[in-house]
């Protein structure tokens, strides 16, 4: 059981217990990846995940991590390596994936820096520290992936604050790629477009959501299998020389 453990890749996915992130850690698992994935509040979404994916034959391991709390790291990351000697009889995993995000819509004019920092904590500051904790454990020739947005491109009222953070995100994407190249650590992002889940507040009424479906080549909005299946197959030494890139999944969002 030792060497089978040792043979199969490991991905650590933040907010894994719902919508895209859950769906790339179900997607990664159907591929022969075992998984690590986070939570913020909901344990039981989280363990139903897991337990999907042990018991389907892969192994998965729910932990909470709140990607806010920079002060958390630290425990967090020691957390992650005790599980990985337990569970895999490793001191390493393969992937990170940066996936816990928040949004909020609020105009410019009404955003306040309560707003501001919350956004900026989870969004842009959770992702550098956090990774920069972790990445000592990433296998050289491992992955990054860090989930952006459409929005880091096209905007929209309301969500100035998020969309320039993802733009800040893509750009981070690059240094890391640029810093960590010794070890053959890629690092990509992934930016949705329209994506049908309940993140941001909720699903938009359906007039809004045939008006953004309209801007769309393929005529539909996006649901999260459609960037946790790109997601997973990334995953994957098929993207060997695919590295410092931003992605995007949108079904031709305005082009």
């Amino acid at each position: 059981m030792e060497i089978e453990n040792k043979k199969r890749k490991i991905a650590l996915i933040t907010g894994g217990s719902r919508g895209i992130g859950k769906s790339i850690a179900l997607n990664a698992a159907e591929r022969g990846i075992d998984v690590i994935l986070t939570y913020n509040n909901n344990s039981d979404q989280a363990n139903v995940v897991a337990n999907t994916i042990n018991n389907n034959g892969g192994k998965a391991v729910a932990l909470q991590l709140d990607s806010s709390k920079t002060a958390s790291f630290s425990n967090f990351t020691a957390q992650v390596s005790q599980v990985l000697a337990k569970e895999w009889n490793r001191d390493n995993f393969d992937y990170l994936v940066n996936n816990a995000g928040i949004a909020q819509r609020t105009l410019i004019k009404d955003t306040t820096e309560d707003i501001f920092d919350e956004l900026v904590n989870t969004n842009f500051k959770g992702v550098f520290f956090l990774t920069q904790k972790l990445i000592p454990l990433i296998s050289d020739g491992g992955q990054i992936i860090n989930i952006s947005s459409g929005l880091a491109r096209f905007a929209f009222p309301g969500v100035a604050v998020y969309g320039a953070l993802k733009a800040a995100t893509e750009g981070l994407t690059r240094y890391f790629a640029k810093e960590y190249a010794e070890r053959k650590i890629r690092v990509n992002s992934v930016a949705p477009g329209a994506i049908d889940t309940e993140f941001g507040g909720g699903k938009g009424d359906e007039s809004h959501c045939n008006q953004i479906a309209s801007m769309t080549a393929l005529g539909r909005l996006g649901v999260a299998d459609d960037v946790g299946a790109f997601v997973a197959s990334l995953l994957s030494d098929d993207s060997r020389f695919v590295n410092a890139q931003r992605i995007e999944v949108s079904g031709g969002l305005f082009i």
